[in-house]
């Protein structure tokens, strides 16, 4: 298994863990279990590990931030009309691009169509051509 993979099934458990939410069942009123000693809690560091090695890039700073927004804005102008939604899809694209994953454009296309927001496939392709130009994906 290579670490990119290794780093992206730590980062889907990190994540999975941190999704569970409590709620009013009846799993609540039983009581809690110690976590198994052969799988121990990661820190925080090692999930910022895991998810730099799996290619997501850290969020950007506000000048970074401001960067990639102007470089969206160009390349598909209303995929910037929820800034934090497309600094997220960003960032999630950028794992797809650094991890040469197949169908980029289209992916990017459905990354970028959230709420009001559609985004095309060619679209989608200056979406990319733009988070690498910036140089926010490594790939």
């Amino acid at each position: 298994m290579n670490h990119r993979t290794t780093a992206a099934l730590l980062l889907s458990a990190a994540l999975a863990l941190t999704a569970c939410s409590s709620g009013d069942d009846k799993a609540d009123s039983e009581p809690q279990t110690k976590p198994s000693p052969t799988a121990p809690e990661l820190t925080q560091k090692q999930k910022d590990e895991a998810a730099r090695s799996a290619g997501l890039p850290p969020k950007p700073d506000a000048a970074e931030q401001a960067k990639l927004i102007r470089a969206l804005q160009a390349a598909a102008p209303d995929v910037v009309r929820y800034e934090d939604k497309a600094v997220d899809a960003s960032r999630n694209q950028c794992m797809a691009i650094n991890g040469k994953a197949k169908r980029l454009d289209w992916l990017a296309s459905q990354r970028f169509t959230y709420k009001d927001v559609t985004t095309t496939e060619e679209q989608g392709a200056k979406i990319n051509e733009a988070l690498k130009a910036t140089g926010f994906c490594k790939g």
